[in-house]
């Protein structure tokens, strides 16, 4: 019988990991992943600022990485900086302000390891609901914008010429992701968030047809991960977050050596 923390980590990994896989297509077909790295970076000053401000995590996470969204498109359209300049000042200067806050804290304890990396087997009933919960609001998003979302990435002027609002489907994809790497922080913390969001998707995409097979499979995938990951971790008494996305790699390079066959053709 498995125990029970291990369950809820079982819970709590699949359910970031169905929620990651979706959005994860995006990031890949849009080649996002530095901005996702970005984002997950700025989690880190999210959680300092929400000791200050004595809020729930979560909320402090998922406030300061949507502002960061903001901040981006803002100085993305006045096109003071190049887009990956931008990107490299946002995350390294978030991640060393979130650090300082930290380190400043010397009345709150706090486990960077577990920040950075993740700590999915300390996770409670509490967090597996938010986890289920948040990713629920993250793919009945996904499915209200699919098809403007899917018409920007794959023609940014034609979805405009349709009506279809592309800078309003864009900023609903830059939230959407802000609340996954709010609730997914604990799972695996906030260096491997993009590697969850990227790895799936990206071992997907070689074996489906559609961009819904994709987006499936990927899902897919990234439970697969996870289960496969946790059960290494207790196996070999290694870090869990890092165990999920070694499992992750694995799946993506059994999917290059693969015949070639595509999935919902």
């Amino acid at each position: 019988m498995l125990d029970d923390f291990f369950l809820r980590a079982l819970l709590a990994g699949i359910g970031v990991a169905v929620t990651a896989g979706p959005l994860g297509c995006f990031v890949v077909w849009r080649r996002m992943a530095y901005f996702g790295d970005t984002m997950a970076h700025a989690g880190l000053l999210g959680v300092a600022l929400a000791l200050v401000f004595q809020v729930a995590p979560v909320i402090g996470v998922f406030a300061v990485t949507a502002a960061i969204a903001a901040v981006l498109l803002l100085l993305d359209r006045r096109r003071a900086l190049s887009t990956d300049a931008l990107l490299g000042l946002l995350a390294h200067g978030t991640l060393a302000v979130g650090l300082v806050l930290v380190a400043l804290m010397t009345n709150v304890r706090i486990d960077l390891t577990a920040l950075l990396f993740g700590d999915v087997l300390a996770v409670g009933v509490s967090d597996v609901v938010l986890i289920w919960a948040g990713g629920a609001v993250v793919l009945a998003g996904l499915a209200w914008f699919w098809r403007p979302l899917l018409a920007d990435t794959v023609h940014p002027d034609l979805a405009a010429a349709e009506g279809m609002r592309p800078d309003r489907a864009r900023a609903v994809l830059m939230l959407l992701m802000a609340l996954v790497i709010a609730v997914a922080m604990k799972v695996v913390g906030v260096l491997l968030i993009t590697a969850l969001l990227i790895i799936p998707a990206a071992a997907a995409r070689r074996l489906s047809a559609t961009p819904e097979a994709m987006a499936v499979l990927a899902s897919l995938t990234g439970a697969l991960s996870v289960v496969l990951g946790l059960v290494a971790s207790l196996q070999w008494d290694t870090p869990s977050g890092p165990s999920i996305v070694v499992a992750a790699v694995v799946l993506f390079g059994l999917g290059l050596v693969l015949p070639a066959f595509r999935i919902g053709r």
